[in-house]
């Protein structure tokens, strides 16, 4: 599975740390750094994923859990909460056009705290569909201090599409307009680029 060169400024130090915990003979500090690399390294996995087939569906841009739906006139958001334990690379819900980037600095309040999508650091893509504007907005948590962006104003996105990630441990909303019909509900498990979460109404 690849792993992400976002995590070298990471895993080295530790991995050097660890030889040279294992050169001095201190073989205890050399196993526990040795696994702290390691870690660092299963957060940064970057597995490919097999997109669903119905080019109808908008897929998760997470992987996590579903942690609020909320529907709010015609428009719908889907919030998923990722743990350490995701894999925190960011996919395209829908093929389209960026039309903005607008990052906001903030608080580092916990990702499943409600208040965390409008207080803390995040980064807000809106994407141009055919459908009409989706907004994708990456959100950092408790322990997340970077937001990394894979795509710029102006790109051209593909659904499943790579388009950024969050360090350690985070939430990524998604909001549908009328027209996308809410698939998943809280509590639910989704991937990335896996999962269906919305799809647009066959008269769209």
């Amino acid at each position: 599975m690849a792993i992400r060169e976002e995590a070298l400024p990471f895993a080295v130090p530790v991995f050097i740390a660890a030889a040279a915990f294992g050169a001095a003979g201190m073989f205890v500090a050399a196993a526990l750094s040795a696994l702290a690399g390691l870690c660092v390294c299963a957060f940064f996995r970057d597995p490919e994923r097999r997109l669903p087939g119905n080019e109808s569906l908008l897929v998760s841009p997470a992987d996590g859990v579903v942690c609020q739906v909320v529907r709010d006139g015609g428009s719908s958001k889907v919030a998923v909460f990722m743990s350490v334990f995701n894999v925190h690379v960011n996919r395209a819900p829908f093929g389209g056009r960026v039309e903005a980037a607008m990052y906001n600095p903030g608080k580092f309040l916990a990702a499943w705290n409600d208040k965390a999508s409008s207080d803390n650091e995040r980064l807000r893509y809106t994407i141009g569909t055919d459908h009409g504007n989706i907004e994708v907005v990456q959100i950092a948590g408790l322990i997340a201090r970077r937001i990394v962006p894979f795509v710029t104003v102006g790109s051209s996105v593909e659904r499943g599409q790579r388009i950024g990630l969050i360090r350690f441990g985070s939430r990524v909303e998604l909001t549908v307009p009328s027209g996308g019909e809410i698939l998943v509900s809280a509590g639910e498990k989704v991937k990335a680029g896996v999962t269906p979460v919305a799809r647009w109404e066959a008269h769209s």
